[in-house]
């Protein structure tokens, strides 16, 4: 293969945030694979200058809800260069508002869901609307184990939950009765569905959240929310993709509850979209992966441990025998294929007031706030340690869901008073207590 054929790949990287890929996710990529780090605050500009610097044609890397409108700007001045996934794709990553505007565009189903800026238009409608009804913080792609999802069974409950939590915008959506009390994931690579499997809610609880007592099913998985999550993935124009998705138990139905690029996936799911993507950007030359659909129910038997450790999983393409006894149909329809290229206009237009310019005076400090909170320890402010939020622990630069689960819940049963106690009960490895130390303050206050 002639080097001279194939772009020059890099891959984006923020200071504080879960690196999704790496460089061996990408094996085989004969030339030097690049990386670019953005340091946040005031750092658009030497970002620029450093890709353009090191002639990139390909920035493979999700971004963050607090950098979304940075890149945008950012992408724009590097016309040139490539996104994976485009910044058009990753629109639904910004906001579960987004999500809402991405179906309704695409006419996607949907749960009802009404979004509101004003907080006393948001009252009226959920005095007149139709319970429970499931409220939500709006930013970013992850409730962080669900503890920004919320159930309300009146409207005293709501109004209770949004005068404490004061969320704004207002998200809220009718809830759908779930089938087996439970609802799917789906994560896709160029449009086929690789893994799918259900999250039933634990004993006593309806969220349906693995960290907080909930269990997982690979077996069962309906075609028709298999379907619905490749439409979404379609209109996203996106190489790899997620949904969650309800079924509703008294019509079957499939409705979109989330969807995004932004999700945890083993090590072996991100080989095989890096080696999506170099199939992609190799014309072909590369092999494009061979995923056989419900593979998973196979997979899934494994113990977690193990899936965390298989790399580079490898399916070939069933041959049958000279005698053609047998045959072994690949179950489904779906067929991994190229995604269409993003333009500016697949991303929808933004509710009322939601332009920069007209953003209520506290949700433009809410959102610019974000960028700021996330850089601030770069300029010596330290965080104070008893009184750190999930949201603070998740943007540490690394960090699994599980593991700020864990330790919020120690820091709020008191078991713990200090960042160095985390590495001496070994619930964090010495490498990641030598980078989060730093922003911590040593002392309890």
């Amino acid at each position: 293969m002639a080097k001279k054929q194939l772009p020059k790949l890099g891959l984006l990287y923020m200071d504080y945030v879960l690196r999704f890929f790496d460089k061996s996710n990408f094996k085989g990529w004969p030339d030097k694979i690049e990386t670019v780090t953005y340091h946040w605050k005031n750092d658009k500009t030497r970002f620029i200058n450093e890709v353009r610097r090191k002639n990139i044609d390909v920035l493979v890397g999700n971004i963050p809800a607090t950098a979304y409108e940075t890149f945008r700007e950012i992408s724009h001045a590097l016309p040139h260069v490539r996104f994976i996934p485009s910044l058009e794709t990753q629109f639904p990553n910004k906001s579960k508002e987004n999500v809402t505007l991405f179906c309704t565009k695409h006419d996607i189903q949907q749960p009802k869901t009404g979004i509101f800026y004003d907080k006393e238009e948001g009252y009226d409608y959920l005095k007149k609307a139709t319970y429970p009804q499931i409220i939500k913080r709006s930013y970013g792609p992850s409730n962080y184990g669900g503890y920004f999802v919320h159930k309300a069974d009146s409207f005293a409950e709501a109004k209770e939950l949004l005068d404490e939590k004061k969320y704004n915008p207002i998200y809220t959506q009718d809830a759908i009765p779930l089938k087996y009390s439970g609802d799917l994931r789906v994560m896709l690579i160029g449009h086929k569905p690789i893994c799918a499997f259900w999250r039933f809610s634990g004993e006593g609880e309806w969220i349906t959240n693995t960290s907080q007592g909930g269990s997982m099913s690979y077996e069962n998985v309906p075609m028709n929310a298999l379907e619905l999550a490749v439409k979404a993935s379609k209109a996203a124009k996106a190489e790899y993709w997620a949904c969650d998705i309800a079924i509703d138990e008294n019509t079957d139905e499939p409705y979109i509850l989330e969807c995004a690029t932004a999700f945890a996936a083993f090590p072996y799911v991100r080989d095989w979209i890096g080696q999506y993507i170099m199939w992609d950007l190799s014309g072909g030359k590369f092999r494009m992966p061979h995923v056989p659909l419900f593979s998973w129910e196979e997979l899934g038997k494994m113990d977690p441990s193990v899936l965390r450790t298989l790399r580079h999983l490898y399916f070939a393409k069933y041959e049958p025998s000279a005698d053609g006894a047998y045959w072994l149909a690949d179950k489904g329809n779906f067929d991994m294929e190229l995604t269409d290229e993003s333009v500016e206009s697949d991303i929808p237009d933004s509710i009322e007031p939601l332009a920069e310019d007209k953003l209520p005076a506290a949700v433009k400090e809410a959102f610019v706030n974000s960028e700021d909170q996330k850089s601030s320890a770069q300029e010596g402010e330290k965080i104070n340690f008893k009184e750190v939020t999930l949201t603070q622990l998740m943007s540490l630069y690394s960090m699994e869901e599980e593991t700020a689960l864990e330790i919020k819940q120690l820091i709020d049963d008191e078991k713990v008073e200090t960042f160095d106690e985390l590495e001496e009960l070994e619930c964090i490895t010495p490498e990641q207590s030598s980078i989060w130390s730093k922003l911590f303050a040593k002392l309890p206050f």
